[in-house]
């Protein structure tokens, strides 16, 4: 099973790298009525584990026991990058150069995307959009960091971003200048750590998630661009627990 799973992880790696993890031949899937997430597992057999996995993200964190977690090594660099809007999410395909450290091994950094309203929740507590840092090891294992953007001043990062997301779907668009996707992380990188998958489809586990506790902030016309052109929100519902231990730093 676990091998089964490092090859899974591996065919994903492409498709993370191209746009969200959907590829071409796969039916569609969406936020809301016949095929949204409560549906994804009828839409392909390869998204049974949308309904059938035990490990599945997003999820509410209510409770974390604390735990000896390392800080985070991040070693990210500015990047010449590309925009995609692929009518589940806008996600930035970041070059090679940049990664984490984690587990004694390096995670590279594939792309970051965005959810809005955000995917985890905090004690309950939902933000108005979310970014997800998604990295691969050699081997194909998967690490995603989250951080949590809260409606305060604007963010200069985003504000470099936000006016080449294309409002076509499916168009991409080099950025014009670097992207440092460390200006998109916080200064205080205390974070919560579990194990959970992929939150669209075919939701695959063995995902090391890795939620950062303190938010960033936006400002209420940055997600108001971001919403006219997504058109609708794009977060799935949180998932049980199942047992799962969260362990904070």
């Amino acid at each position: 099973m676990k091998k089964h799973l490092v090859l899974t992880m591996s065919c994903l790696i492409a498709a993370l790298q191209a746009g969200s993890v959907l590829a071409a031949e796969n039916p569609h899937w969406s936020y809301s009525g016949h095929d949204g997430p409560k549906h994804w597992s009828t839409l392909d057999p390869e998204f049974k584990v949308c309904a059938t996995g035990k490990n599945q993200s997003p999820i509410d964190v209510t409770a974390a026991v604390a735990g000896a977690l390392a800080p985070l090594e991040i070693s990210y660099q500015p990047s010449g990058a590309s925009v995609i809007n692929d009518g589940h999410t806008v996600q930035v395909n970041y070059q090679t150069g940049s990664y984490i450290t984690l587990d004694g091994e390096p995670f590279e950094l594939k792309q970051f995307h965005f959810h809005t309203p955000s995917e985890n929740l905090i004690r309950g507590e939902s933000f108005p959009l979310e970014g997800h840092f998604v990295h691969a090891d050699k081997n194909g294992s998967l690490a995603v960091i989250a951080v949590m953007f809260k409606e305060g001043n604007a963010n200069h990062a985003l504000a470099s971003i936000w006016p080449h997301i294309p409002a076509q779907v499916g168009a991409t668009a080099a950025l014009k200048q670097p992207v440092d996707a460390s200006q998109l992380l916080p200064a205080q990188q205390d974070y919560y750590r579990f194990s959970g998958s992929l939150t669209t489809p075919p939701c695959s586990e063995g995902v090391r998630w890795l939620v950062m506790k303190a938010p960033q902030s936006l400002s209420a016309s940055q997600i108001t661009e971001l919403m006219k052109i997504m058109k609708h929100s794009n977060n799935r519902p949180v998932q049980p627990l199942n047992g799962r231990v969260v362990v904070a730093s």
